[in-house]
């Protein structure tokens, strides 16, 4: 039998004396040559027909004393001169645009000299050189935070009050987890399939609604799903590693996915908190800190439930704690000091990915006697649902 056409031409002298490099550049070279190619010799049938397409998107609002200033994207396949800027139906002059043309895919700053008064609404209409509009509404006006020191400081104690606090305090239910017997360790578990089942779907909601409402050039809503399938392979593969090392025992490693994916949602809630706070549409009430505790202390009993029958020290349910809840404050600095839509989408798929990945790792868990789905366990998987659902109607920013 003659051996197959790929060992032929791996013995072959000259394929042996081509570096395994060139094999891999030559096709990207050579698809390189023919974009040159078509983009030099302008080719029949590559020129742009018909009426320009132009889309704008604003990324962000910040409001300055007698200034409004939008940063806007160019979401469509055509250039954008933006001609006009009118607020409220009156047009102003003194308006400038940075660059006055914008580029695909390219941003650009309008500065509007306007008296604007606290607390009230106002509408932003932008008119390009071919007519189109495109309208950015403040409901309520409000100075936007300065970036400093205090900004940072207060963004970080944010993270803290709604992250790693709440997380830490939920955890302290390990004592109570560790003396139950066996059924309600499997109740416990699936509580906390339920927590995270809650979690997951409300980050992937909410970043399909982020990723929809800012601009689309950079695929809008798929970011979302784009970050999930992403955050899902990933935390697959350091599962693998984990597990190829055989150092953690198995309620350690499950106890650890749990707080990655947990810290994964934490960072895109909070880049929603930082990026509210910036907009000024975040009310720093008491019963805000109340509602996010509340909702985030859930978050403890999920990680320490694998970890039931272990006696982990002190030093290694701090890290636990840390990597859960500590995302929160950068998240909040991120949304505070440079919110992107596009950014904010992936990383609420990011989290929503991690946490389902997380649950495929803790079904296995709740079997009893071949059977994952019991009555006991079907009764916590509703409970965790119910807790998240409750306290969620809490915090809303």
């Amino acid at each position: 039998m003659s051996p197959p056409p790929a060992r032929e031409a791996a013995a072959h002298p000259a394929a042996r004396r081509v570096p395994a490099w060139a094999l891999a550049l030559g096709p990207l070279a050579l698809v390189a040559l023919l974009v040159v190619a078509l983009v030099a010799l302008d080719l029949p049938g590559l020129e742009r027909r018909g009426v320009p397409q132009e889309a704008l998107a604003v990324e962000r609002t910040v409001l300055r004393p007698g200034v409004i200033e939008l940063r806007v994207r160019n979401d469509g396949p055509d250039a954008v001169g933006v001609a006009q800027v009118i607020v409220n139906d009156a047009y102003v002059a003194q308006a400038t645009v940075t660059p006055r043309t914008v580029g695909r895919l390219g941003a650009a700053v309008v500065r509007i000299p306007y008296d604007w008064v606290e607390g009230e609404a106002y509408r932003v209409t932008l008119l390009t050189s071919t007519g189109a509009t495109l309208e950015a509404g403040i409901e309520a006006a409000a100075e936007t935070p300065r970036r400093d020191a205090g900004f940072l400081g207060v963004m970080g104690l944010l993270g803290v009050y709604v992250g790693v606090i709440p997380v830490a305090l939920g955890m302290l239910w390990l004592p109570l987890v560790r003396r139950a017997r066996a059924g309600l360790v499997r109740f416990v578990l699936a509580l906390a399939v339920g927590l995270l089942a809650f979690l997951a779907l409300d980050a992937l909601i909410e970043g399909i609604q982020t990723g929809t409402a800012g601009p689309r050039a950079f695929g809008g809503a798929t970011l979302a799903l784009l970050g999930a399938l992403a955050a899902f392979v990933a935390l697959s593969g350091v599962d693998a590693y984990v597990t190829s090392r055989g150092r953690e025992p198995g309620g350690a490693r499950l106890a650890l996915l749990i707080a990655m994916g947990i810290g994964l949602h934490n960072l895109g809630e909070g880049l929603a908190i930082g990026s509210a706070y910036a907009l000024g549409e975040l009310a720093l009430g008491a019963f805000l800190v109340v509602g996010f505790a509340l909702h985030n202390t859930t978050e403890g009993i999920a990680i320490v439930a694998p970890i039931a029958g272990e006696r982990p020290r002190l030093g290694r349910l701090a890290v636990l704690g840390l990597v859960a809840g500590a995302p929160a404050a950068l998240g909040a600095w991120v949304g505070g000091a440079a919110f992107n839509p596009a950014l904010a989408a992936f990383l609420l798929g990011v989290g929503a990915g991690a946490i389902v990945q997380v649950v495929l790792q803790i079904l296995p868990s709740l079997r009893d006697r071949g059977r994952t789905l019991t009555p006991l366990t079907a009764s916590g998987l509703a409970a965790g649902l119910a807790v998240m659902y409750a306290t969620s109607l809490m915090i809303a920013v």
